[in-house]
């Protein structure tokens, strides 16, 4: 029985193949799309779920409200270990904390071959608890000592690997930014990619006194985003609990002013990944709106595919119902001739999954560059894999096939034979114009948050952040000798393609900023929200093109004498204009709260990304706070040739000032597009899925239209006959299926406003939705579908008539 029914399935999908062709190729890049995304879901949901206590662990997070908004820490006080620990006894060995060092260079030795310049995420100074919380494998060492004793250091095998080859790397010495040398007394296994605190650097925390922090061991007021607090609670203490008892904490040991606008909140660690507000040390999260989206998008692409096989499916019904009609009267029951269609649908499914894993397969490294994903992390051939895969095949078989499957087997023995059925299709024709509408209401959804999402990135791109960040080179500055940095400058300035040269805390821009609360001339009280601190030199202003807007710059000095203020905090301060702050006078926290003379005020810039306002900034000069060179190229001289000759020249100069250190350089505006990389991802995520939607859905289309220009023949050869020209026949064809596409149109247009209005918001400076984008939108639309019924409607147009009237 089971090889009748393969052998007459198979006989029909031959006899049909162009719609088998069709429905395969939909149902395979439908497949694929469902493959490649459950993948990448699986992927993100699994970030941090490899350690054993994962559920019950959290990073401790500083929260901040004043009158400017809220803002988030992922740091906390130094002192803050020490009073938890004094204050909550049973979590003495469940709490710990991390200090990392974002990017920092290893050492083996003098020559330049064994330097190592590590990015964020890599080296960090951690306790033995560390390990209790966090789980590693481990390769040698023992986990409860071997960072007990200061100046110790586990590695990853990776690292261990990279410093030391193949050789043993117990007992041998690190150097770390050329302040401390480390004896390596563990090796573990390299954290999985999937993890938000993916350290292989593991300094010991005993060490860190001497090495040197940002903030004093004393300090309850500064706060450095790279000192995290992690903490595993028991079952008896739930995180409600927790952050209930933080509340006295902060008040007992926070200044009340400071007390006032901070609270500490509990973040899970499995959620670290998914928090955008915050970041992690992997410098990589993924909004679970984000991940929900794409498994929203993968399913609708899915039904499209299905819905292709309904709509050709049902068209069909009326050439297989003598078939039927002759199968029933040889005896098949209904349930025999689900079956066989079943058995048909589930042959194509077969062929399209064998497709769709091959098309997985090929497209594994794009769609991993796509997504930021490490292609190795992403392994087809895998028990979950396979059990998703035949899950789903199962289901879109039941929902592509079952409907067409019941359709054609419900046909009466003697209307099909009698060749009836044609007069009892509405139903079906219903059926076939909503199912289009649904598909083209998909594909315009993402269609329009594409056109969206590329205005909003566009705008990202050219918009005005109150400076200049083309042709601007910044290069990292390490801890310097006196003279050092004069020496530098003195070299590089008489290069012919340098503009201007400057030092600052960091570019304008800038993710990591020193936040300070300040006294306006005089106050009693501080004011109640803080200030974004710039510190640089004079050139600064020129260099990055800052503009001021009343007063004069500060005088160049090694330390604070005169400062400069930005627009926002003008207005924050409630003076209506610039010049009428020119001599007043700021105590600032971070300048030794003695008051400095305001001397200019420069135009607004952004501190940040465009994700968050401009903050009220201070400018002013302090030498030992310079971290970054910035180096105005001259746009009239070059080309790329040049360019490269001048970085070969900057590093050769700074190796020769700085000969410890690792040269590091990056252009502004290559920093700052780092800023939306997520953003760049959805983005370049959208098209691609719309355009599959839109090729799936035009495939489906193409074979309605040519079902439709077949079953049509005749009709179309007597209207020719009639006079009718081939842009009426043209009409006849494409009029309805344009006014589907209109239909979907109006469908998806709320829809696509309603999330992307979501995911405007969480930009400060953002586009407006106008009604230009769902108008564009319509417009491709309806010429993708005119496209599509062209081919078949033109050339059903160009037939004879004779040829026509012929047919049967």
């Amino acid at each position: 029985m089971l090889k009748s029914y393969f052998t007459t399935a198979l006989r029909a999908l031959k006899r049909n193949w162009n719609y088998t062709v069709i429905n395969v190729v939909g149902l395979t890049f439908g497949l694929a799309c469902c493959l490649l995304l459950f993948l990448a879901i699986r992927y993100e949901l699994s970030y941090d779920r490899h350690h054993a206590n994962a559920d019950h662990t959290y990073r401790i997070i500083t929260y901040y409200r004043d009158s400017e908004g809220d803002d988030r820490n992922t740091g906390v006080t130094l002192p803050a270990l020490a009073a938890l620990r004094n204050e909550f006894p049973q979590l003495k060995h469940q709490l710990t904390m991390v200090y990392e060092l974002y990017g920092g260079l290893v050492k083996l030795g003098d020559k330049t071959s064994s330097k190592f310049l590590e990015d964020g995420g890599v080296m960090a100074f951690v306790e033995p608890e560390y390990f209790k919380l966090f789980d590693y494998q481990w390769k040698e060492g023992n986990p409860q000592t071997a960072v007990k004793n200061p100046n110790t250091v586990v590695l990853s095998e990776r690292m261990a690997r990279k410093y030391f080859g193949n050789a043993d790397p117990l007992g041998k010495s690190i150097r770390v930014e050329n302040k401390m040398d480390f004896v390596v007394t563990g090796v573990v296994q390299n954290p999985p990619v999937t993890s938000s605190v993916p350290f292989e650097v593991l300094l010991s925390f005993a060490s860190l006194k001497q090495f040197g922090t940002n903030g004093g061991w004393d300090d309850w007021k500064s706060t450095y985003s790279g000192a995290q607090l992690y903490l595993t609670l028991p079952p008896t203490l739930t995180s409600v609990q927790m952050e209930r008892a933080l509340v006295p904490f902060v008040n007992k040991y926070m200044r009340p002013e400071d007390a006032k606008h901070l609270q500490y909140e509990l973040q899970p660690l499995t959620n670290i990944h998914f928090d955008t507000r915050t970041g992690n040390s992997a410098n990589r999260t993924v909004s679970k709106r984000m991940v929900w989206a794409m498994a929203l998008i993968g399913l609708f692409i899915l039904i499209t595919a299905c819905v292709n096989f309904i709509n050709l499916a049902t068209a069909q019904a009326i050439r297989r119902a003598k078939e039927v009609g002759v199968r029933k009267v040889l005896g098949s029951t209904r349930a025999q001739l689900v079956r066989q269609f079943l058995g048909e649908t589930g042959l194509l499914m077969g062929l399209a999954v064998g497709l769709a894993f091959i098309v997985a397969y090929l497209s594994l490294p794009y769609v991993a560059e796509l997504l930021d994903i490490k292609a190795a992390a992403l392994v087809l051939v895998n028990p979950s894999v396979v059990g998703f895969v035949v899950l789903l095949a199962s289901l879109t078989t039941i929902l592509a096939g079952f409907y067409p499957a019941l359709v054609l087997s419900g046909y009466q023995p003697v209307m099909a034979l009698r060749g009836k059925i044609r007069m009892i299709g509405n139903s079906q024709l219903t059926l076939r114009r909503g199912l289009i509408v649904f598909q083209f209401a998909i594909s315009q959804i993402l269609i329009i948050g594409t056109i969206i999402a590329y205005s909003q990135m566009t705008y990202v791109r050219t918009a005005d952040l109150g400076y200049n960040k083309d042709a601007v080179l910044t290069v990292q500055i390490p801890e310097r000798k006196p003279g050092q940095l004069e020496t530098l400058k003195a070299k590089l300035a008489g290069l012919p393609t340098i503009k201007s040269l400057s030092y600052g805390i960091s570019i304008p821009s800038s993710d990591g900023n020193w936040w300070a609360s300040f006294t306006y001339n005089n106050a009693v009280k501080e004011a109640d929200f803080g200030v974004v601190m710039r510190f640089a030199d004079t050139a600064y202003f020129n260099t990055y093109g800052l503009k001021l807007i009343a007063g004069r710059l500060y005088r160049q000095a090694d330390t604070t004498l005169e400062v400069v203020v930005n627009e926002s905090l003008v207005k924050k301060l409630g003076i209506r204009q610039p010049q009428q702050i020119i001599g007043k006078y700021l105590a600032v926290d971070a300048g030794g709260n003695v008051n400095k003379q305001i001397v200019g005020v420069v135009k607004d810039f952004n501190t940040f990304s465009l994700h968050q306002q401009t903050n009220p900034s201070v400018l002013t000069s302090r030498r030992d706070a310079y971290h970054v060179l910035g180096i105005k190229l001259s746009t009239q001289q070059g080309g790329t040739e040049a360019i490269r000759q001048l970085i070969s020249e900057v590093e050769r100069h700074w190796n020769a000032t700085f000969p410890d250190f690792v040269f590091k350089y990056e252009f502004l505006d290559q920093t700052l597009s780092n800023f939306y990389k997520s953003e760049e991802r959805m983005y370049s995520l959208f098209r691609l899925l719309a355009g599959i939607a839109i090729f799936i859905g035009c495939l489906g289309l193409y074979g309605v239209v040519a079902f439709m220009a077949e079953s049509r023949t005749k009709e179309v050869g007597i209207r020719k006959v009639l006079g009718a020209s081939t842009s009426h026949i043209f009409s006849l064809f494409s009029i309805d299926f344009v006014k589907l596409v209109l239909v979907a149109l109006l469908i998806a247009s709320p829809v696509a406003w309603y999330f992307m209005s979501k995911w405007l918001a969480d930009f400060p400076y953002k586009i407006d939705i106008e009604w230009w984008m769902f108008m564009l939108a319509g417009l491709l639309a309806v010429g993708i579908a005119l496209v599509t019924v062209s081919f078949q409607s033109i050339k059903a147009a160009l037939m004879n008539p004779v040829q026509s009237l012929r047919s049967e």
